[in-house]
């Protein structure tokens, strides 16, 4: 059955904190289901969310779908207190959300988009230009609109600016990610006098993500020295963010009326909404809290999302092997980007093997107790990744799955 969701606060019991505890019982819960198998853990999830709104302290959070995937867990975030729209990763995603969700009137296209149909369905329907925010940060992504259908013959679209938020290190160079050219607060009042003087557009918002902050680790497991570096980064390139943005939201708002600033991130949150110059926020990550947010000092999330799989076979009394693991998460080719074996404790990939394609051998303490049939635990690196793997999620609540819930892949469609 479908599981709707309800994320509002519960007793905070957190059975996580023990692993002997946590994945017995999530193993017992979806011994019943073949592998792989996806689980979400609805403690975990209400944790998790009322943790990212107490983190936040009362900024608005937009979630950012693209680490989550699931339509009933945006669904259910939307109804909470503190969650207010979308920040959605392409223009086809936000179409297909704002056709399944009519009460959901603010989705904002988090990336810049050359989907030529996307956008004339946009252009020509006025119930999907007022609900849907495209994403620029230079003049050639307006002409690209304008020769899809000219401003005469279609609605007035929305946008949202996009500024460059790294930080241009001294010695260091540039640090963060390469996304807009926009990156002096000159440049941002420029491009919105251009935007305001262009027929058929209007600029609503601001958007700048500091990756540099929000999605870098400064407690990396094992890794003391890079976890130290990146904290005297982090420190150095926020208070530089927090001055620069001010100064070119306050350009823009010279040429339009914005609605909205967004920033941040997961790993951000706290910082961004100190921001004064912020509106809302803009995460997702730490709702179903892939591993590599296991890796920052100031904030812990819960294991919501994992995935089991089944032990095979025995190669050697060292070793066991099971079925599936490729699931190897996007970013620089790392150990990090593998996923995490987390119970039976003690089990490691292979440093030739590594996460196979379609089989995955382990070694370690216990590895050779394991016989076929026995179930292991894995997490993925990332948060939304890990639902373009499967069709759907168990939903386990205690030791026993109340329900499940579709990912995209499983509502027949995906995006990126």
């Amino acid at each position: 059955m479908t599981a709707a969701l309800d994320l509002r606060p519960s007793p905070a019991a957190r059975p996580w904190l023990d692993p002997s505890v946590h994945w017995p019982a999530m193993t017992a819960a979806t011994r019943h289901l073949d592998a792989p198998v996806g689980a979400l853990h609805l403690g975990a999830l209400r944790w998790n969310a009322q943790e990212m709104l107490r983190r936040a302290a009362g900024t608005p959070i937009r979630i950012a779908t693209k680490s989550i995937r699931v339509r009933a867990v945006v669904e259910a975030l939307l109804a909470l207190p503190g969650y207010r729209g979308v920040l959605a990763y392409t223009l086809a995603e936000a179409i297909w959300l704002a056709e399944r969700m009519p009460r959901l009137d603010d989705l904002v296209v988090g990336y810049p988009t050359a989907e030529t149909a996307g956008i004339r369905r946009v252009a020509t329907d006025a119930d999907l230009a007022r609900r849907i925010t495209l994403m620029v940060d230079s003049p050639e992504q307006l002409d690209l609109v304008d020769a899809v259908i000219p401003p005469g013959e279609r609605e007035e679209i929305r946008l949202c600016l996009e500024l460059d938020a790294s930080w241009h290190a001294p010695v260091l160079g540039h640090l963060g990610v390469r996304r807009s050219p926009v990156h002096e607060p000159d440049d941002a009042g420029a491009l919105a006098e251009y935007v305001a003087e262009r027929r058929g557009f209007r600029l609503v918002g601001v958007m700048a993500y500091e990756a540099q902050v929000a999605g870098v680790v400064n407690a990396p497991r094992g890794r003391p020295v890079d976890g130290l570096v990146n904290r005297w980064m982090q420190s150095r390139s926020m208070p530089e963010l927090v001055e620069r943005r001010a100064r070119a939201v306050a350009a823009v708002r010279r040429h339009a009326d914005l609605e909205f600033v967004n920033g941040g991130g997961t790993g951000s949150l706290e910082a961004t909404a100190a921001d004064p110059s912020v509106t809302e926020l803009g995460a997702g990550s730490g709702i179903l809290a892939g591993h590599l947010f296991d890796g920052y000092a100031h904030f812990t999330p819960a294991p919501a999302a994992a995935f089991a799989l089944d032990v095979v076979r025995s190669p050697s009394p060292r070793h066991a092997t099971i079925l599936g693991g490729g699931w190897i998460a996007s970013g620089p080719p790392a150990a990090d980007r593998l996923p995490r074996v987390v119970w039976p404790e003690g089990l490691r990939m292979l440093p030739r093997e590594g996460a196979g394609e379609v089989q995955t051998p382990v070694t370690g303490a216990g590895a050779g107790r394991l016989r076929p049939g026995d179930r292991i635990w894995l997490r993925h690196t990332k948060s939304g990744e890990l639902a373009e793997h499967l069709n759907g999620f168990a939903v386990v609540d205690g030791d026993e799955v109340v329900g499940s819930v579709p990912t995209y892949r499983g509502e027949g469609t995906a995006f990126l």
